[in-house]
């Protein structure tokens, strides 16, 4: 499966394929002023036309190890304004917590846009007042909207949907408000279908020691619902989409360190170890002031 990347180096754009190795030289090829969520939508469905058209008549750039410090990860698909992309999700989706009086569709929420992505090692903020913030380890589908504004699917990636499930448990309506924390997410997309099973680990760090460790289950075997039916259903609403709008779409999670009677605090580093996929999400959690 090719896995696709976007980075900065030396002020400039480039693409990556494969997740990187650690502590190796990184091979990256000038972006060119491409739209590379353009160039996902057009050639994804073959991935070898797809490579072809990132590295064909583009000299690589080979990025010594004693410089890696200096390439900067972007949001798989990030568009270039923030406003032209749109972060949201699906709750209790999993068999573990399903609501048995919704029977066809899960509740949704929004996010926020581009803006609320950060990606591994960036602060993830929360509200001041946050209740009893949670981790949540996720699938997160990504689309993008054509020139007919039809969304179009582009790959997955993981995610670490961060909420202030305190406030949702003292009142299910504030739903909207619990979901408007950072959220972050994997640099690497994934071109396949989205993954049946994920195993992974989650670690909750505090003051350099661990404070808290369990494991999760996610992906679409793990839902309650039919995947297809709740993604289709979503963006049958026509107000949701916009030429070249990027969609970045949680799919839920399994039970978290809430769950397991755990409170985070400011200063807390959440690790998510999706084991399965070689995928790894480190950010410290950080109270608005």
């Amino acid at each position: 499966m090719t896995v696709l990347f976007e980075c900065t180096y030396g002020d400039e754009r480039y693409v990556g394929l494969g997740i990187p190795a650690a502590d190796a030289p990184l091979r990256l090829y000038p972006a060119l002023g491409v739209e590379l969520a353009k160039m996902v939508r057009e050639f994804g469905h073959d991935e070898t036309l797809l490579r072809d058209a990132l590295t064909a008549d583009r000299s690589p750039v080979d990025v010594p190890v004693s410089e890696i410090s200096a390439v900067r990860m972007r949001p798989p698909l990030l568009p270039e304004h923030v406003g032209d992309a749109l972060v949201s999700g699906f709750m209790m989706t999993h068999n573990v917590k399903a609501d048995a009086t919704v029977p066809d569709q899960p509740n949704w929420f929004v996010k926020g846009l581009g803006d609320v992505l950060k990606v591994p090692g960036q602060p993830l903020s929360v509200p001041a007042d946050a209740v009893a913030v949670t981790e949540e380890a996720e699938v997160v589908l990504v689309y993008v909207d054509d020139e007919d504004a039809v969304p179009r699917y582009a790959g997955y990636t993981f995610g670490n949907d961060l909420t202030d499930i305190g406030l949702f448990k003292r009142h299910a309506g504030h739903l909207s408000y619990a979901k408007l924390c950072d959220t972050a997410v994997a640099p690497w997309l994934h071109l396949g279908a989205p993954p049946s099973s994920v195993t992974g680990e989650v670690t909750i760090e505090r003051a350099g020691e661990v404070a808290w460790k369990a494991g999760f289950t996610t992906g679409t075997d793990a839902l309650h619902y039919d995947l297809d039916t709740m993604v289709s259903r979503l963006f049958s609403y026509r107000s949701l989409h916009h030429p070249g709008r990027v969609h970045y779409v949680f799919i839920g999670a399994d039970r978290s360190s809430f769950h397991g009677g755990f409170r985070t605090e400011h200063g807390d580093r959440v690790v998510l170890d999706f084991t399965s996929h070689g995928v790894t999400l480190s950010n410290p959690l950080a109270w608005a002031r």
